[in-house]
């Protein structure tokens, strides 16, 4: 899934991992390229040198995560997942898949047909009741919008059916009903599942160092040990505008991508940038997100965007702005808040049956996204045997607790940066710290700079 992110606790400078949560509680996935076993510098092959090579490696840092929780870098492979997942996880079935889209379409369709029936001064006299069910109305339609925005994400990683044309067809109606540019969309996600985590090349979650953090909110590198901790309000403030605008400042922006877009390999990039008129989008084929051949794609990406964007135009005009509102773009909204970056937590009947589970398996999507949703829960328990210690999960307070981790990891988790007094390869794992004196001190300001 993509889009506005929580805040990974570690990501490696150059190989791939995902979020860390507390006690217990974190995806830590080697994605772009798992590091081969055993290897030269495996904690397995340095167990098997003999003592006095032993005595001659340096002592290693322990890697440490926010919330105080010991990190390996994983010594398994993409292929010892892979046969770990019984065969039949990778089946994918039209007519189960175009069910769901039924049955979701129908959710939507019921809801609206239910509302717009019987919450009205004919039968519901109290404004405010009136007021709070509408409410209801936008919750629960972006919920059902959620789960057929992941079903649209299923046919772009082409685990909805085994027919490429169908899973297309599909999601460009799907995804362009929910202002999604499918094909645009789709293209820049498969980049980022392949880079996951990487500092460099992800194409939507690279989090800020901390001189990006600092120079982002105005001090310089040295003043954020004078910072006080930040105040509730600001922490609301900027959860909320990232639950409600991140996704859509992505798609126009590429906001949260990274931006070394100079070394496009066709030259799209250069002179370009992140941000508003930095020519960097979903929308413009000659976007360095995507190679000349794309091009006929992006257009017919926009070509959705405009007819659904007609027909909401056409709805606000002829029954009321108002109206529009209530009826799609506060449901639109509520989508973009679902729309986080996950490991696997816990979101009960919600989760599992009006968002397809994915909340709940997806430290499997990021290592086979081609499983149907309905055979994750199998695939999952499947690569916890490989991933041992390294598999981790947050579900402590079942759905509860997945809304309460939103608020802190936007407290815990401001810039990312290697731990104190890591080298070689350690070196290059990140993991996030904050001036919130919460969690894992950063690094002291000399000991960063050399």
């Amino acid at each position: 899934m993509s889009t506005t992110a929580l805040p990974s606790e570690a990501v490696l400078r150059r190989m791939a991992t995902t979020e860390s949560t507390p006690a217990s509680s974190t995806n830590i996935s080697p994605l772009d390229s798992p590091r081969s076993s055993p290897s030269s510098t495996s904690l397995s092959s340095l167990a098997s040198e003999d003592a006095v090579q032993q005595k001659s490696v340096p002592e290693k840092t322990k890697l440490v995560d926010t919330y105080g929780n010991s990190f390996e870098i994983p010594d398994y492979t993409i292929s010892d997942i892979h046969k770990a997942i019984p065969k039949h996880c990778f089946e994918r079935s039209a007519v189960t898949g175009l069910y769901y889209v039924a049955r979701d379409v129908a959710s939507l369709a019921t809801t609206f047909y239910l509302f717009n029936r019987f919450v009205t001064p004919e039968y519901i006299p109290s404004t405010p009741l009136r007021a709070g069910l509408w409410f209801l109305y936008t919750v629960v339609q972006g919920l059902f919008g959620t789960g057929l925005w992941v079903l649209a994400h299923e046919c772009g990683h082409q685990s909805f059916s085994p027919s490429k044309v169908l899973n297309d067809t599909v999601g460009w109606f799907c995804h362009s009903a929910l202002m999604v540019p499918y094909f645009s969309w789709k293209i820049s996600h498969g980049k980022h599942h392949k880079a996951t985590g990487h500092l460099e090349r992800d194409m939507v979650f690279v989090p800020a160092t901390r001189q990006e953090w600092a120079t982002k909110k105005g001090y310089l590198l040295h003043q954020l040990n004078e910072l006080t901790e930040e105040t509730p309000i600001t922490t609301a403030y900027n959860l909320i505008a990232q639950q409600i605008g991140g996704w859509p400042m992505y798609l126009m922006t590429n906001v949260t991508g990274h931006n070394k877009h100079q070394e496009q390999r066709e030259g799209r990039g250069v002179g370009k940038q992140n941000g508003f008129g930095g020519g960097v989008n979903h929308f413009d084929p000659n976007s360095p997100l995507y190679e000349a051949k794309d091009a006929k794609l992006i257009l017919l990406s926009d070509l959705g965007l405009l007819i659904t964007g007609s027909i909401l135009f056409w709805v606000g005009r002829t029954y009321g702005f108002a109206n529009l509102f209530v009826w799609y773009l506060a449901p639109y909204l509520w989508v973009n808040h679902w729309l986080a970056a996950t490991i696997d937590r816990e979101f009960g009947f919600i989760g599992r049956q009006l968002l397809h589970g994915i909340v709940e398996t997806h430290v499997l999507h990021h290592y086979v996204s081609t499983i149907p949703f309905y055979h994750a829960d199998e695939a999952s328990e499947a690569i916890k045997k490989v991933m041992g210690r390294h598999y981790r999960s947050d579900t402590t307070d079942g759905p509860i607790g997945f809304i309460k981790s939103m608020w802190k990891s936007m407290k815990w988790c401001q810039w990312v940066e290697p731990m104190e007094g890591a080298t070689g390869e350690e070196a290059g794992v990140m993991f996030f710290r904050n001036r919130n004196g919460l969690g894992m001190p950063p690094a002291k300001m000399e000991k960063l700079a050399s």
